[in-house]
């Protein structure tokens, strides 16, 4: 299980980042093969049953050339082992993820949520990744917590800036909308009964953990556009 601790997990992260491609190192390779005006045209990013990181990257790149629009390229021990065409439906507007604002690669991502269930009292084993934009146009991680076959919580998390912004299978789905930024809710014992106290105690559960990610996001933040320009 990877709820031991938060700092065994802080440590042992960059350890498994070392062994498998991260996010980042998917994206060098794509770039590479298709040059680096493709990584300029990714509309998404997965990886499944990662532990921490996953075997393989699948990385979409809008491709009007080929059929359907989107080539679909996967990475692999930091090479592409394949590559095919795939239809896809409804328009690229907004979906292109601009690199330049991405600050968390996988292996940050996963620092972050990992730290979240522990937060939220949640045992996992592996971890599933998707980076794409959001209805802002803006990147975001989604990261899904599995233990064993079995999802057990998703974390939003903004790419950009690592703030959570909202999580499934914790915190009862409290969002970003359901707290204060500026001050933590407190509970009220006087308000409306017990479910509104509960409510609000896990509300200010999950500002706590927001917080706290936003520090582990300033530990662990990486800028692509620092990464892809190092090779």
């Amino acid at each position: 299980m990877w709820k031991i601790s938060v700092a065994l997990l802080f440590f042992a992260a960059p350890v498994f980042a070392q062994e498998r491609a991260t996010a980042y190192d998917a994206l060098r390779v794509v770039g590479k093969q298709f040059g680096r005006e493709s990584v300029n045209r990714v509309i998404s990013v997965t990886g499944v049953d990662g532990d921490p990181q996953p075997e393989t990257w699948k990385v979409l790149l809008e491709d009007r050339r080929s059929r359907g629009g989107v080539r679909e390229v996967e990475v692999a021990g930091r090479r592409v082992v394949s590559e095919r065409a795939r239809p896809m439906a409804g328009s690229f507007e907004g979906a292109r993820i601009d690199t330049s604002q991405l600050n968390l690669d996988s292996s940050g991502a996963f620092s972050v949520a990992s730290h979240t269930a522990e937060k939220s009292s949640t045992a996992f084993s592996t971890a599933s990744y998707t980076l794409r934009t959001d209805e802002h146009g803006e990147p975001v991680w989604i990261v899904t917590l599995q233990n064993g076959s079995r999802p057990v919580g998703t974390i939003y998390v903004g790419a950009n800036r690592g703030t959570v912004r909202r999580t499934e299978g914790m915190f009862a789905g409290t969002t970003m909308k359901d707290i204060e930024i500026d001050e933590p809710p407190r509970p009220r014992p006087d308000a409306s009964g017990v479910l509104r106290e509960a409510k609000s105690r896990i509300s200010h559960s999950f500002y706590i953990a927001q917080h706290e990610a936003r520090n582990t996001f300033e530990r662990v933040k990486r800028s692509f556009s620092d990464f892809i320009n190092r090779e």
